[in-house]
């Protein structure tokens, strides 16, 4: 199977600009060119490529996406090195879950305490100025 970009890209669903922007960051190797100079992809870059979209889907950020791509590449070594980036993913998603849940109390307290009556007396408007007011300091 030789591919162009446009239909990598079809096939993937990865934008074409993604795809340069990946192959010029080294998550993609560099495409084997035809003789017109235009690239062509074969299998494996379509299911590395379907890799790194499926980890970026998942929130995975491009360093991890490149230490998991390397790990890939060495079926034969043990897993603990996957695992271990996957947990600390993990972990910032739950970080990440409890601000947001912090956030939404604090909007959702913000919201409900407004008297619905003037912008001068508006509660959100208060408390958005003056971060004093609100119930949790960190958010």
């Amino acid at each position: 199977m030789e591919l162009p970009i446009g239909a990598l890209s079809r096939l993937t669903g990865v934008k074409v600009p993604t795809i340069r922007y990946y192959e010029e960051i080294g998550l993609l190797p560099a495409a084997p060119r035809t003789d017109s100079n235009r690239r062509s992809y074969g299998e494996t870059a379509v299911r590395r490529l379907r890799f790194i979209r499926h980890a970026r889907d998942l929130g995975f950020e491009v360093e991890a996406i490149r230490q998991l791509l390397a790990l890939a590449d060495d079926p034969d070594r043990p897993c603990a090195e996957v695992d271990g980036i996957a947990r600390t993913h993990l972990a910032e998603i739950d970080d990440r879950i409890a601000r947001l849940t912090s956030l939404r109390a604090e909007i959702s307290r913000m919201t409900e305490s407004c008297a619905h009556g003037r912008v001068g007396e508006c509660r959100v408007i208060r408390v958005l100025a003056d971060h004093g007011l609100c119930a949790q300091p960190q958010h």
